[in-house]
């Protein structure tokens, strides 16, 4: 079987046959359909507007989306659940995030992040104890891990746990901020340190709220999500089982990185429904709105939004099941590369598409009646959410080259120069990758894969000997190869979902007159992101603000 390790063998100059051929979507669409169904009807009884005027779900409708099973989606039959894998999650996510987003928070971020370090790490009296209520929607979850002085530096966070004398319980004091579901919850999964000495060394505990010493705050008013809860939560000499720890002490953070991976996931699938509404949107409005005597999707410009949105919306679900499949063979080895282009290339193509689709209505779709404000107040933090745009236009980049600094360490001096060298040189040999079709369309974009590959290989072994380990201060050019590498793995997830439709005798000739785009869309990201120095405005800018007054 193929590891998990997947765009970091590509950069390597290998393609993983394993998890190229075992790319899949949902399959248990039946039951996926019958939920959308039911949700749908449960929307037009609570309709979303009067949610947000509301300023919450109220409990009548948090205990029929209990029954529906939307809280146990994820959460195994023997423990009370639904038991549907995460493609059929996703598909779920993407539905229901094209309804409208809000409503939706409560039993998605409980599914996502909330349960889901009980449900890869808890032991069985933990599963048994926590998930049998959290399936029914009677324990609903919460993820706390940012803080008010910590986001996505989580391995520097201040709360702290410290073990009892007798060691029976942790004693757990801190502060959680932008906290989902902090007023729906009864159950949490809360991150601490346990030696403030060696941060990153952490625990992550199943909170009871209703437990002494925890304080809620109320909900905070926000662009968006204005049904969903969103509060500070405050930890004063919590007393927390030591049955409560989540793993073995010191494991917390990996859980965390872990978890994350699931929520980066049901961003994209998010991006996904919003996207797909959208373009349904723009082509119904372009069909129906005439201007100069002709519908205004006969107009190029109206026509290339209508068809980018189109385009991102395969690359999308392309990139977000092909990643499924890699966080599920492995769940431990997390593909964070992967999960996090999925994050980024999913909330900002959407949010793109949010702006095309007002854009396409026009001055109706600045009317507060119409669907595009409420979806765009909404949606936008996404974009923070998980990890903000800028982290994950660096992260995939810094971790790659950790990769590489970690066995540049292992060698001898004289060997560690010939190493990088050889790297460097290696960059320059064909790929010879077991990949090739009847397609002109499809090889062209193989090919387009390998040079960006290739490309993206030369720029880590080049940033490793140019920078050292001050590597982290050059944004600019990680952001270059992180941008190389997120539509090199595009190519490479289209090509893979075409690539098993045609194998099951599904028709993809559509999807290769989209992919076509996205081909020209990846060729002019490598033309513009391929140099190893930093552009003449990105240079420009340290000494402009320097300078500014």
């Amino acid at each position: 079987m193929g590891s998990i390790d997947f765009m970091n063998k590509v950069y390597r100059g290998v393609l993983d046959q394993w998890a190229f051929r075992s790319y899949r979507g949902p399959g248990n669409l039946g039951t996926v359909e019958d939920l959308l169904r039911r949700y749908e009807e449960l929307l037009e009884e609570y309709p979303p507007k009067e949610l947000e005027a509301l300023g919450g779900i109220p409990d009548d409708m948090i205990k029929k989306m209990g029954g529906m099973g939307l809280f146990g989606l994820s959460v195994p039959e023997a423990y009370g659940g639904l038991g549907l894998d995460l493609w059929d999650q996703l598909k779920i996510v993407e539905a229901v995030a094209g309804l409208d987003m809000s409503a939706a928070l409560a039993f998605l971020a409980h599914l996502l992040i909330g349960i889901k370090g009980i449900e890869l790490f808890g032991t069985e009296g933990q599963k048994q104890r926590y998930l049998v209520p959290a399936a029914a929607g009677d324990m609903i979850f919460s993820y706390a891990l940012t803080e008010p002085k910590v986001g996505s530096d989580a391995r520097h966070i201040e709360t702290k746990a410290e073990l009892s004398g007798d060691g029976s319980h942790y004693v757990l004091n801190g502060v959680k901020t932008y906290i989902t579901n902090a007023n729906y919850a009864q159950g949490m999964t809360v991150f601490a340190q346990l030696d403030p000495e060696h941060p990153g060394f952490m625990g992550a505990f199943i909170i009871e709220t209703a437990w002494d010493g925890i304080i809620i705050g109320a909900d905070m008013p926000k662009m968006g999500l204005k049904s969903s809860s969103t509060a500070m939560v405050r930890f004063e000499n919590v007393r927390v089982p030591v049955e409560n720890l989540l793993g073995k002490p010191g494991y917390g953070y990996t859980i965390a990185l872990t978890v994350l991976n699931y929520g980066r996931l049901g961003l994209m699938a998010a991006s996904s429904g919003v996207t797909k509404r959208s373009y349904h949107d723009m082509r119904a409005r372009a069909q129906s709105r005439i201007q100069f005597g002709v519908p205004i999707e006969t107009f190029p410009l109206i026509q290339e939004k209508i068809v980018r949105a189109r385009v991102h919306g395969l690359v999308m679900e392309a990139m977000n099941y092909f990643s499924a499949g890699l966080l599920e063979h492995d769940t431990e080895h997390n593909p964070v590369i992967e999960t996090s282009h999925c994050k980024l290339f999913g909330t900002t193509k959407a949010w793109e598409t949010l702006y095309d689709a007002l854009q396409v209505a026009g001055g109706s779709g600045f009317i507060s009646t119409q669907p595009y404000e409420k979806r765009m107040r909404d949606f936008r933090v996404t974009t923070i959410f998980e990890g903000t745009t800028e982290i994950h236009s660096i992260y995939p980049s810094l971790f790659a080259i950790g990769r590489i600094a970690k066995e540049f360490k292992t060698r001898q001096r004289f060997d560690k120069w010939m190493y990088l060298v050889k790297e460097f040189v290696m960059s320059f040999a064909p790929m010879k990758w077991e990949l090739r079709f009847d397609d002109r369309t499809l090889n062209k974009a193989v090919r387009l894969a390998q040079s960006h590959a290739r490309t993206i290989r030369r720029m880590l072994i080049f940033g490793l000997i140019e920078y050292g380990k001050k590597i982290g201060n050059e944004e600019f050019f990680l952001r270059r190869i992180s941008t190389l590498s997120m539509y090199c793995f595009g190519l490479l997830s289209v090509l893979a979902k075409i690539s098993a439709d045609r194998s099951a005798g599904r028709r993809s000739a559509e999807d290769i007159r989209l992919f076509s785009y996205f081909i020209e869309e990846a060729r002019t990201v490598r033309s513009t992101n391929r140099h190893f120095f930093d552009a003449k405005c990105e240079r420009l800018i340290s000494d402009i603000f320097g300078a500014l007054s």
